[in-house]
């Protein structure tokens, strides 16, 4: 079995950024580490086609799948993404107390990935429009 998790861009510093995801997927890998579990981590979009394939994204990021590729299986991961929770989903995907999707597409190669500086992104700045609030519209036309 692998995990799949995708965090935010590291950009919604809401969630404490991708510094705190990480550390929850570590702290799951070692704690599962004799269960040989692979782990895969990137960012919003990166892995777009494995995105896809797992069905991941859809409601919203951080998101977390387990994946069995020999069995063509994939669990989504639906609860908040702490160390609680995604312990709780291991230990059902453990004890088959969750019934997996079909993996509808095949699982694609990974592709290379930007290398993380380590920082959380910045916010894009955003122009000032001020300057146009003395621009004057013409009204609209309500005809019928």
């Amino acid at each position: 079995v692998s995990t799949q998790s995708t965090g935010s861009s590291g950009i919604n510093a809401e969630y404490g950024g991708r510094n705190e995801y990480l550390e929850t997927i570590k702290a799951m890998g070692d704690k599962y580490k004799k269960r040989k579990f692979g782990w895969v981590w990137s960012f919003a979009g990166e892995q777009d086609k494995l995105e896809e394939s797992l069905e991941l994204g859809g409601a919203g990021y951080p998101a977390l799948a387990a994946v069995n590729v020999k069995k063509n299986a994939v669990l989504h991961h639906r609860g908040g993404f702490s160390k609680d929770s995604i312990n709780e989903f291991l230990q059902y995907v453990i004890a088959g107390r969750i019934a997996p999707s079909v993996l509808r597409k095949e699982v694609p190669k990974l592709r290379k990935a930007t290398p993380w500086d380590g920082q959380d992104g910045q916010l894009p700045v955003e122009e000032d429009y001020s300057d146009l609030d003395d621009i004057e519209l013409e009204p609209l036309k309500t005809e019928l």
